[in-house]
């Protein structure tokens, strides 16, 4: 009797060399984290803010090396959702890819209701917002190749405005000195917690394994060098809004109906600099909701062929696209968009993210000798940062993030134990 082979399945193109996984890593990071997040930090942590964006870099770089370990050895898409399950347990890949699932849908409606904010302020947000978002999702439906063109355009706008405040603002004169106040170690501790959010765009990379040309070399180098740019551009341009604004300004811009960077140049009387910081936030979030409906698309792809979510999600186009993981994870984006505020969004994210993370390091430390590209003390530090960080968020977000996570595992049991 003839034996029946159960076909494979249809794998998606390698068509992402190493300027584009940088740029699409670039494109995932450079958003809402620079808009937003560096003002939310100053916040929390005042004047303190500079350590701990280093603090949140050098654990986004433990991780980043974790990653990329992990993405040489075992290149298919789903990132740690696919490395849990084959380092771990199904269980511990379950819940990564729904760390991952949680966090970046937030992620994403957040960089849809920023656009939403600075092309469209007198519109109500919540709709407006739910509309670019499914136009986005059009676009990234049209393949990756030109979703990758749109994204490098996008990439180059934001960061050519952020370098150029950067500049202007480290060499005006400096600000009235702001009122001190002490900072604790757990104010400290959150808002390095909330900055960390703002470099889990490299992950990006990591998900696109089968898309990506010689992935053993690219990936670890794309992931590395996406980390060290958005690191250095951070830093230098919290020190520019810090010398302009001061921390109180900070905090009072953050507070403002638009971007506190644009607060920024506006404080620096450059006109042109203000229209360029409006045009680049906004670009800068449709970059990271493109980025992230990629990198959603295509773990919900890998759930799908796992089991893990409904099998019509792991089905590929004529053309090898995930087009109904695309369209499911852009109508859920757009829902939360919808019917979501941006209250608690960032904490939410930075939860549920570290959670993700931690599994990474657990992953990475499970790696055989010849596949480390890196000592093990590396993931070490990673995970004991992520489960230490993920203790100083907000208490409600906590309990809301572990709650969303036991249920979709006891929904998981369930559904296996029929």
């Amino acid at each position: 009797m003839t034996e029946v082979k159960t076909p494979e399945p249809k794998q998606l193109k390698r068509t992402v060399g190493f300027p584009g996984a940088v740029l699409l890593g670039l494109g995932s990071i450079l958003g809402t984290g620079a808009f937003v997040g560096l003002a939310l930090a100053v916040g929390i942590s005042g004047a303190m803010t500079p350590y701990a964006l280093l603090l949140a870099g050098l654990l986004a770089g433990c991780n980043a090396l974790s990653s990329a370990q992990l993405a040489a050895a075992h290149p298919v898409s789903g990132g740690t959702y696919a490395y849990g399950y084959r380092f771990l347990s199904p269980a511990a890949g379950f819940t990564a890819g729904t760390c991952f699932m949680l966090a970046k849908s937030a992620s994403a409606a957040a960089a849809g209701l920023g656009l939403a904010i600075y092309l469209f302020p007198q519109f109500n947000t919540n709709i407006v917002a739910a509309y670019l978002i499914i136009g986005i999702t059009a676009l990234v439906a049209l393949g990756l190749r030109r979703a990758n063109v749109v994204n490098t355009v996008l990439v180059i706008i934001t960061v050519s405005a952020l370098i150029w405040l950067a500049v202007a603002g480290l060499f005006s004169p400096a600000s009235a000195p702001s009122i001190e106040r002490k900072i604790s170690s757990p104010d400290f501790l959150q808002a390095t917690a909330l900055l960390f959010v703002a470099f889990t765009g490299y992950g990006r990379i990591a998900t696109l394994g089968e898309e990506v040309n010689n992935p053993r070399s690219t990936i670890p180098k794309a992931i590395i060098a996406t980390i060290f740019i958005s690191t250095a551009l951070y830093f230098v341009v919290l020190l520019s809004g810090l010398n302009v604004l001061g921390v109180d300004g900070i905090e009072k811009a953050a507070l403002a109906k638009y971007a506190p960077l644009q607060m920024v140049a506006e404080t620096l009387g450059h006109s042109p600099l203000t229209l360029t910081i409006s045009i680049a936030a906004a670009t800068a979030m449709a970059g990271v909701a493109l980025n992230l409906l990629l990198g959603l698309s295509r773990v919900l792809l890998a759930m799908g062929r796992q089991g893990d979510a409904p099998k019509v999600f792991a089905k590929l186009s004529a053309k090898s696209e995930p087009l109904i993981a695309v369209w499911g994870v852009g109508i859920a984006i757009a829902l939360i968009a919808a019917f979501g505020g941006l209250k608690l969004v960032w904490s939410f994210s930075a939860f549920t993210v570290l959670v993700y993370y931690a599994i990474t390091n657990l992953c990475a430390l499970r790696l055989a000798p010849a596949d480390r590209l890196c000592p093990r003390v590396i993931s070490w530090l990673g995970l004991i940062g992520c489960a230490g960080l993920a203790l100083f968020v907000d208490l409600s977000v906590i309990f809301a993030g572990t709650a969303l996570i036991v249920v979709a595992l006891g929904l998981r049991f369930v559904s296996i134990h029929k």
